[in-house]
């Protein structure tokens, strides 16, 4: 996801110079199998669009798509700026762990997330957990063989020259649904309001994504089959002993009428 990295360093650098927005978002969407999506949808505003009108053929995204990633191409919104949307599905929790890891990189705001799955027969338990921080503001969303190559980050300079904070140039809001009804650390057992949603602070602070999805695993529909299955048992059983019986009458029936039938000699 290097080169994801870069673009977001692209629109930083003109962020810098233009005092516009980015806002970036990332969707977790887990499934009851434990299968599902990740998106990243970033949103450049207007104002930035005007300033650099030939950032969309700027932004490249290669290495993402070989990566397996989906990408919709930048579009222009409604409001005048541009969008850029980059999908990738996974077949297990462990496997969109390791697509959080690669998409957040060293530095990135994601810290130590992991989406974990258990399955009981009475429920499928899936849990969150990690934590979003960003310790070297907006320099977090940079990639950096780019800060390298430029020396260091001129970003907070430029910015604090505009006379905005970092979080009037850049947000991050990572959003994740997970199947069932959830909880975090600070509800305690109360269920919460499913998709969840972290917007990432960018004063240094953290905040801690502890959450668990219990869904019930339906009881219904395997007590409805066991009862067909054990209707269809005792009608094969019930079937088996009339068919018997019904061979055992005939049989006896056949002998019966053998003893009432008169012998040739008494003719």
């Amino acid at each position: 996801m290097g080169r994801m990295r870069r673009a977001l360093s692209l629109l930083l650098v003109a962020l810098a110079l233009t005092a516009c927005k980015v806002d970036t978002t990332v969707d977790v969407i887990v499934q009851p199998d434990g299968s599902g999506t990740i998106t990243v949808t970033a949103v450049a505003d207007a104002e930035l669009v005007a300033q650099a009108p030939g950032l969309a053929e700027d932004l490249r995204f290669d290495d993402a798509v070989a990566a397996g990633w989906v990408l919709t191409p930048p579009a222009a919104t409604d409001a005048g700026g541009l969008q850029v949307v980059l999908a990738h599905q996974f077949a297990t929790v462990e496997e969109a762990t390791a697509l959080l890891a690669s998409l957040n990189g060293p530095d990135g705001p994601l810290h130590d997330v992991v989406l974990s799955r258990v399955v009981t027969d009475d429920a499928v338990t899936t849990s969150l957990s990690g934590s979003v921080r960003v310790a070297n503001g907006v320099d977090a969303f940079a990639d950096p063989e780019v800060l390298a190559a430029i020396g260091g980050s001129p970003y907070a300079d430029d910015i604090a020259a505009t006379g905005l904070r970092p979080a009037d140039i850049v947000t991050f809001t990572l959003t994740a649904a997970l199947p069932g009804d959830a909880t975090t650390s600070a509800s305690g057992t109360a269920p919460i309001t499913q998709p969840l949603s972290w917007s990432v602070p960018l004063d240094g602070t953290t905040a801690d994504l502890a959450t668990t999805a219990v869904l019930a695993q339906s009881k219904e529909a395997g007590g409805m089959w066991g009862t067909v299955s054990t209707v269809a048992l005792i009608a094969l059983v019930a079937w088996c002993v009339l068919s018997v019986a019904f061979i055992a009458f005939v049989a006896k029936a056949r002998r019966d009428r053998a003893r009432r039938r008169p012998s040739p000699s008494a003719r």
